[in-house]
């Protein structure tokens, strides 16, 4: 038990940074953030029993992640509020390009207008998913993934020049 115990964490140690990003994505307090962290680990440990390595761990994470945070913010009913991201969020990069924090910002932002399925799917793009990628983790098909992630994009950015962000 020790040694899978072991294994897991690890895993999740060299991929923390996908479960922060989604927690990010369905949350906007830094605190209901922490939350849903918390509770995509405990459903990964008790899911980590029926991973059989037929896929990449990545892929297993991306659905149990995605699918526990969908199940989180329904069940609670969790409404998004519309109060803009505590700027101390992310840590700041000395080397990195003025403006970027801003502009993450404006990016998660905008998000929290999107519904829970748009979210994922911008999620998933920002990861660098092809589409018969997130075709697969959100159990749809390529082409549904595919229209599906284009709509969400075109209406994203339609937020984004409606709440007056510059890019």
């Amino acid at each position: 038990m020790k040694e899978t115990e072991n294994i897991f964490l690890t895993l999740i140690n060299q991929h923390k940074a996908i479960i922060h990003k989604i927690s990010k994505m369905y949350m906007n307090g830094v605190e209901e953030q922490r939350d849903l962290f918390q509770e995509i680990v405990l459903q990964l440990w008790k899911a980590y029993p029926t991973f059989k390595g037929n896929s990449k761990f990545t892929t297993w994470m991306y659905r149990v992640s995605l699918n526990t945070a969908l199940i989180y913010f329904k069940k609670d009913n969790r409404k998004v509020d519309k109060t803009p991201l505590d700027e101390n969020i992310d840590v700041i990069d000395v080397n990195e390009n003025e403006g970027k924090e801003e502009k993450l910002v404006y990016l998660y932002t905008a998000v929290q207008e999107l519904n829970v399925i748009e979210k994922a799917l911008i999620f998933l793009f920002l990861e660098n998913q092809s589409h018969r990628e997130i075709a697969e983790n959100l159990g749809i098909s390529e082409v549904n993934a595919r229209v599906k992630l284009n709509r969400t994009k075109e209406k994203l950015q339609f937020i984004i020049k409606k709440n007056g962000y510059e890019f």
